[in-house]
């Protein structure tokens, strides 16, 4: 197939365009950088610089590729960490997932794409039932106000794409990223082990909330699995292992060579930084992707973060 790969440069497009490559398709991968073209080619794809928030640019880019998927993974997270610029860094992510997935959508129409494969995560799994949901949760209907925006922009996302009529949409809830160019990693600019091994990522209350996690490379391959078996919808994607952040965050410390997290009072968190990240350290849902495992035949090179924070992090 011709695979048409918006996001390609980044964390996940970078393992993405290798492994479609390697099976046989044919791949056009977009970044906003001409400097990250060269890259792109030596993974196999033909590069194509666009601005996904460019209509215009986005529509002659897909008309031009002729493909017969989008596989939609923008956002603009990745790099190092920007502490200054958190809310721009969001905010622009918020577009990409509002008005870049309207406009991917309204250009793969025009072109007769048969199919669309989206970027969704599991961070905001509606706070209500058990510690894990399946496809039949929801996205949180009524998170904190900081966080509001963020949200509804997935739940945008999530519905434009599978609500599509004239093809097969998919959205992939994806657990929390690490290994190769994502936060978790052992590189200098990596933002979560940087924040770590400084003791600036502490447990927050009892750290009850339950996080689903997913290496880097089984998130590209459950993601080429989608693009070539994947049916209209939606599917999560994560490891066997949902667990909350009082037991996960001790042991990825260890494995970075970070000093144990301290612990902080919610309430000085919410004060401090909102009330988001106190929902989502004690709130948070952990993912089933058993749909996945089932129907798409994905089996999991990291079945575990226990064994992947130990031996993916490079």
């Amino acid at each position: 197939m011709k695979i048409f790969v918006a996001g390609a440069s980044g964390a996940i497009g970078s393992q993405l365009v290798p492994q479609l490559v390697a099976r046989g398709h044919v791949v056009v991968g977009t970044t906003r950088s001409a400097a990250k073209t060269e890259a792109l080619r030596a993974l196999g794809a033909e590069p194509v610089v666009v601005d996904a928030l460019d209509p215009d640019a986005v529509a002659d880019a897909v008309a031009k590729a002729e493909p017969e998927v989008i596989v939609h993974q923008l956002t603009a997270l990745a790099g190092p960490p920007d502490f200054r610029h958190v809310k721009r860094m969001v905010a622009a992510t918020n577009r990409l997932r509002t008005e870049g997935t309207d406009h991917l959508l309204a250009a793969g129409r025009a072109a007769g794409v048969r199919k669309v494969v989206a970027q969704s995560n599991c961070g905001w799994m509606e706070r209500v039932g058990g510690p894990v949901a399946d496809e039949n949760g929801r996205i949180e209907p009524n998170p904190p106000a900081d966080t509001a925006t963020a949200v509804a922009a997935l739940r945008h996302l999530e519905e434009a794409v599978t609500g599509i009529g004239w093809g097969d949409g998919i959205a992939i809830r994806y657990g929390g990223f690490y290994g190769p160019r994502t936060g978790i990693e052992i590189a200098p600019d990596a933002v979560m082990a940087g924040l770590l091994l400084k003791r600036r990522f502490p447990i927050v209350g009892g750290g009850t909330g339950v996080w689903s996690f997913v290496h880097i490379v089984d998130a590209a391959s459950a993601t080429v699995a989608a693009i070539e078996r994947g049916r209209p919808g939606i599917y999560h994607v994560a490891d066997d292992d949902p667990a909350p952040v009082h037991v996960w965050l001790p042991v990825l410390a260890r494995a970075l060579g970070a000093k144990p997290p301290r612990r902080i009072p919610g309430w000085i968190v919410r004060l401090v930084a909102g009330k988001g990240p106190v929902d989502m350290m004690t709130r948070a849902r952990g993912i089933s992707s058993e749909k996945a495992k089932r129907e798409l035949g994905w089996t999991l090179e990291y079945p575990s973060w226990r064994t992947g924070f130990a031996e993916g992090l490079r």
